[in-house]
């Protein structure tokens, strides 16, 4: 998500950057983290990633239940574009959240085969990385229940509608609680106010329904 906008002191929400502020106001105390990754396999490839994540997230989680204002048994996780799938990562790989929100993910990399954000090598070259790193391929681990977002005019050639579509089929599929919302005309960033505010409530609502309640 976006920096939102500062001026005299004062934040100024600054549209879809800013979902974080709003939880604020909704009661949850949210925690953005920056998550170190080294590459095992050398410059130009994500090997170790999804081991990493996991280790990072259980470290936030402690330092933040430390602090006395987290609950460290009611805790969710969110993310966009490639964050949406490290949150579905964490689901499906460890147990340390109770419900996830995946905005605009790309979670099955076998349908980016010719590199990927950090990631230089093809599909052919690792496929086993591509794997590792694609949450549709562990769907039937989430039992968690997970909110999944999209823009149905998403153009951003790794994360097509259909890789939304095709995580919550995977999910459905395996029986776990999952819900799935297309944006129309919206991109790979949300941009009017009704989508806007659709979005906020949506979230709001499950993790109300999954980690509040």
């Amino acid at each position: 998500m976006r920096r939102s906008r500062r001026a005299a002191g004062f934040v100024r929400p600054d549209g879809f950057g800013d979902v974080e502020l709003y939880l604020l106001t909704q009661g949850y105390a949210v925690l953005s983290v920056d998550m170190p990754v080294v590459a095992e396999g050398g410059e130009g490839t994500l090997d170790g990633h999804v081991p990493q994540v996991v280790a990072n997230a259980a470290a936030a989680l402690d330092a933040a239940a430390a602090t006395g204002l987290v609950d460290r048994e009611r805790a969710a996780v969110l993310g966009w574009s490639f964050g949406a799938a490290m949150a579905a990562n964490l689901l499906a790989h460890s147990d340390l959240f109770d419900a996830g929100v995946a905005i605009s993910g790309a979670y099955n990399r076998t349908l980016t085969p010719f590199g990927f954000q950090t990631e230089r090598r093809s599909f052919w070259e690792a496929p086993d990385e591509y794997m590792a790193i694609s949450p549709f391929v562990y769907a039937d681990r989430i039992d968690e229940p997970l909110l999944l977002l999209h823009g149905g005019a998403d153009s951003n050639s790794g994360t097509l509608p259909m890789q939304s579509e095709r995580m919550f089929d995977a999910l459905k599929g395996h029986g776990a609680t999952a819900r799935y919302v297309l944006l129309p005309h919206e991109g790979h960033e949300y941009r009017s106010r009704e989508s806007l505010e659709h979005v906020l409530w949506e979230i709001t609502t499950w993790l109300t329904r999954h980690v509040r309640d």
